[in-house]
């Protein structure tokens, strides 16, 4: 990887749960840090913030990852901000669980727009802009593994996102830039634990052997070794998950 820059990561879904966690650590590591935000501009603002205390450089950019022209104009501000890319992060998602009979295919179409269009559309500006030696790393989930009933739709966006790895990976050959997919289990972030009784949840965090919860920072950590010196990772899905699958 060349050193004769700063490193900039672009993470999509940024301002809070995982996407936030990421960002963090990136920045930690010493990553400038771009944080794309879909509607919520005080979270996003407050994890820009979070990141400048700490000593590190962020700036947050207003984007829908679906709409390529805004995803252009996204690169384009980050490039004039910091002077290219070099790191890609697609933590920006949403979950519709529903059984199939009873599925309403509205949401079904915005869920998809978001998980398998968005991170295509960012994939595709990616591997035009990113510098040689940098990584693109997507998100999917460990329920592709696991059957579960009214998470089919959810698990087939999530998918299409594994298929889109290894392929794209084999597209950039020469460029030393690396293409990978993590897949977290159960998350302990504010999403995953609103409207879950403790029991629920303790009944959650028991099916995988370490027997807690995931944290947002045990995604991050992966996402930093495949962001930066994990250079022999190349076209994977890797299971965050504690061993639940």
């Amino acid at each position: 990887m060349s050193t004769n820059h700063n490193r900039v990561a672009v993470v999509t879904g940024g301002s809070r749960g995982i996407g936030r966690a990421v960002a963090e650590r990136l920045a930690a590591d010493g990553l400038d840090v771009v944080i794309v935000f879909a509607a919520n501009e005080v979270e996003a603002k407050a994890a820009v913030t979070a990141i400048q205390e700490a000593g590190g450089r962020s700036h947050a950019i207003q984007a829908d990852v679906a709409d390529e022209s805004a995803v252009k104009a996204l690169f384009d501000m980050t490039e004039q901000l910091f002077g290219g890319v070099d790191v890609v992060v697609n933590a920006a998602g949403t979950m519709v669980l529903q059984p199939v009979a009873e599925l309403d295919l509205d949401e079904f179409d915005r869920m998809h727009r978001t998980n398998v269009r968005g991170t295509f559309v960012v994939a595709r500006e990616a591997a035009g802009r990113l510098r040689d030696g940098g990584a693109i790393v997507n998100f999917s989930t460990s329920v592709t593994r696991l059957n579960l009933p009214t998470y089919a739709a959810y698990a087939a966006s999530k998918a299409a996102v594994e298929a889109l790895g290894p392929i794209l990976a084999r597209e950039l050959r020469g460029r030393d830039i690396t293409v990978n997919a993590v897949a977290p289990g159960p998350t302990a972030t504010a999403l995953f634990l609103e409207g879950k009784s403790d029991e629920m949840i303790r009944n959650i965090a028991g099916q995988n052997p370490m027997e807690r919860l995931g944290r947002p920072e045990d995604i991050a950590e992966v996402i930093s070794l495949l962001a930066g010196r994990g250079r022999w990772i190349n076209g994977q899905t890797i299971y965050v998950n504690g061993g639940a699958a």
